[in-house]
């Protein structure tokens, strides 16, 4: 599963989220992101690590593997996570 920390409603969490969509719309294999605002839950930011924000986290990874930043290149967060390529190590079925 990938959580995706914004902070409010912020210009920067607005980009993550139409980015978003538009990488859950790009794998056709069903991403799911789950959006975590930290201002309304400090306690899951705290309890994850999260220091700044946007940040895309793959909670599926030991230790998870973070973006933080600019997600809008779609082709580049899917490579990062895995999710382009047979040789991705995810089954994405």
């Amino acid at each position: 599963m990938l959580r995706l920390y914004i902070a409010g409603d912020t210009p920067s969490a607005r980009r993550a989220l139409e980015s978003r969509l538009r990488i859950m719309k790009e794998w056709a294999g069903g991403i799911e992101i789950h959006i975590v605002d930290i201002l309304a839950h400090p306690e899951a930011a705290e309890s994850a690590g999260i220091l700044a924000t946007p940040t895309l986290s793959d909670e599926r990874a030991t230790p998870p593997r973070r973006l933080i930043g600019d997600i809008s290149n779609t082709a580049q967060v899917l490579d990062y996570f895995g999710f382009r390529g047979k040789d991705s190590g995810y089954d994405h079925s």
